[in-house]
């Protein structure tokens, strides 16, 4: 059974009125620019009436300036208010969108990495972008309009009982047919913009990550594959779209065949009363005629701004359950981590990414202050988690993490990550500056600060080697820079602020020899009394290390230093044998 269509969600539309509650006075400026276009339009027929029947069928000029003078009036009045109207009921959507979307994006920076990991980043960036502009379309061309019209239809409505009954009972006949024919209308508008919505956030995710991983594509020649692939999801796209054109096409033309046929009958038994009784005054015929279009014609905009307002709606109920999503880090710890020594402890932890398996099984070990340990193992084994479990990405199933003897949910997650400095074998650089690369926009950070810390791990001359130095542009994701430049700024931008416990995660994997030099030497001066914990394959990284932890399979099976786990013949001196000793005996001193 399919779930039921709600055209009206009266939860979601209160909820998105909360946000228009700081912008009283521009709501307010919209209200009364609403009611002034109802009322001026609804009254110039009402003066046009008086024209022809007092100035025009008796053929007196006495007056006449004096109503087309307030015609005139009425009409600078309504487009004075159609100006008001337009102008701030955009104002008001733009201001409210604001707020939704940098409330969005707050929510989506808190997020677990868990969330991420299931999540595709083109919907992401749909709902941060698109699905705002939609909503900001409730209020400029949505919401205000329909009332605007509801509004003009009701004083049109009156004018005319109030005018002619007789005439208005004519033009009340057809209106249940088109509100009739506006309900089935909705209903399946409503479907047909969900399933264009969806479609949309396919087509953005789709095209983002072949955009991002577009090199891959080329070097696997996946071009045609691709192309196609694009094309059917394009195609699922235009009939979304053409589910929507189908029913205005239908809507629309029925909508304006009603309102021909009222005008018709209208004129007929209008004139038929003229001519024969006298009951209906040729001023009466014509406001009529100028009133009808302006009964029905609001009922078509309606119908029409419906569709704006239910795409902001559908988009509205996306964004919100992103909102609504529960997925932050529990950030109920109040301790500041400063003057952290580094010490590190693992407490029988288990943990797994999703409940069918567990990752790591009943992890134990102890990290002292200022010493270098290293994890190895092959892929999977989990050396990665581990790192992501110490920076609090990922919440574990069971046991507790330590630092300086205090778990480190009791940290607030800020501190606890600005004591931890994190260089990864991926690097990611924004399309800006290498100065804001290093310092991510953080103003207590100097220049003079950073100068002096490229020039401690010896990478100062290289920035310097490059255009504009320090405010040379990397351009997204740093195509800019060859991935062991790209590496040296990472390793800059973990040591700049001076972290407590530095974390690389095969940081020097996938990187040309010159800069690996550059690198080596980096690391010796950042791993230089600092609690330092390495994932990585390179023999000149490990066997220096104080400690290597070898895991394999979620567990540990081996632990101590390079020449200690060389004499057990176990799974350390396999690991290498069959990856570093060809790396040793090829060593360049």
């Amino acid at each position: 059974m399919k779930e039921k269509i709600q055209v009206y969600n009266i939860v979601l539309f209160k909820r998105l009125l909360n946000y228009v509650s700081p912008y009283k006075l521009f709501l307010s400026i919209c209200i009364f620019s609403v009611l002034g276009l109802s009322i001026f339009g609804a009254l110039r027929p009402v003066v046009l009436k008086k024209v022809v029947d007092e100035n025009l069928t008796a053929q007196i000029s006495e007056g006449f300036l004096y109503y087309i003078t307030i015609i005139g009036l009425l009409l600078i009045l309504e487009v004075f208010s159609n100006y008001l109207f337009i102008y701030y009921a955009s104002w008001l959507g733009q201001s409210v969108v604001k707020d939704i979307r940098v409330k969005l994006f707050d929510h989506i920076l808190n997020f677990k990495m868990k969330y991420y990991d299931k999540s595709s980043v083109g919907i992401l960036i749909t709902r941060t972008v698109t699905d705002m502009e939609r909503i900001a379309d409730i209020f400029g061309q949505g919401l205000f309009m329909i009332l605007s019209d509801i509004l003009k239809m009701l004083i049109v409505g009156i004018v005319m009982i109030l005018m002619n009954w007789e005439l208005s009972i004519i033009v009340f006949f057809t209106l249940p047919i088109i509100l009739i024919a506006t309900k089935i209308f909705q209903k399946y508008m409503k479907m047909a913009f969900d399933e264009v919505r969806t479609e949309v956030a396919n087509l953005n995710s789709f095209v983002q990550e072949r955009v991002t991983g577009m090199k891959v594509l080329q070097l696997f020649a996946r071009e045609e594959i691709e192309y196609l692939k694009f094309k059917e999801i394009n195609e699922r796209h235009k009939k979304a779209w053409l589910k929507t054109v189908w029913y205005n096409s239908i809507f629309f033309p029925v909508a304006e065949i009603l309102s021909s046929l009222t005008l018709g009958l209208v004129v007929w038994y209008g004139g038929m009363n003229n001519i024969l009784d006298q009951t209906t005054s040729l001023g009466e015929l014509t406001a009529f005629i100028m009133m009808i279009p302006m009964m029905f014609r609001p009922l078509n905009q309606i119908a029409n701004k419906f569709n704006t307002l239910l795409m902001g709606m559908v988009a509205a109920e996306r964004v919100f359950k992103v909102l609504d999503t529960d997925s932050n880090i529990d950030e109920s710890g109040n301790k500041i981590a400063n003057n952290l020594k580094g010490e590190i402890q693992f407490k029988n932890i288990h943990f797994s990414y999703n409940k069918s398996q567990e990752v790591l099984k009943n992890i134990s070990f102890d990290l002292k202050a200022g010493t270098t340990t290293a994890i190895v193992g092959a892929t999977g084994a989990g050396k990665s988690t581990i790192i992501n479990l110490i920076n609090r990405f990922y919440e574990i199933n069971s046991g507790d993490i330590l630092i300086d003897g205090i778990n480190i949910k009791e940290f607030t997650l800020s501190s606890l990550r600005d004591q931890i400095g994190f260089v990864s074998q991926d690097v990611h650089l924004f399309s800006d500056t290498i100065l804001y690369n290093i310092t991510l926009n953080n103003r207590n950070i100097s220049f003079d600060q950073i100068k002096k810390t490229s020039v401690e791990i010896g990478i100062h001359d290289f920035i310097m080697s490059l255009p504009n130095g320090y405010n040379y542009n990397v351009r997204e994701r740093g195509i800019m820079l060859s991935t062991g430049q790209r590496q040296l700024i990472s390793f800059l931008r973990a040591y700049v602020t001076d972290p407590k416990i530095l974390i690389l995660d095969e940081a020097t994997s996938s990187i040309d020899t010159d800069s690996e030099i550059l690198i080596q030497k980096a690391i010796e001066k950042m791993i230089d009394d600092r609690t330092s914990l390495v994932i990585a394959h390179r023999l000149s990284t490990i066997r220096n290390a104080d400690n290597i932890i070898v895991m394999n399979l979620g567990e540990i099976v081996e632990q101590g230093n390079h020449n200690d786990l060389l004499k057990v013949n176990g799974y350390y001196k396999k690991l290498y044998d069959s990856q570093l000793k060809n790396q040793e005996e090829n060593k360049i001193d």
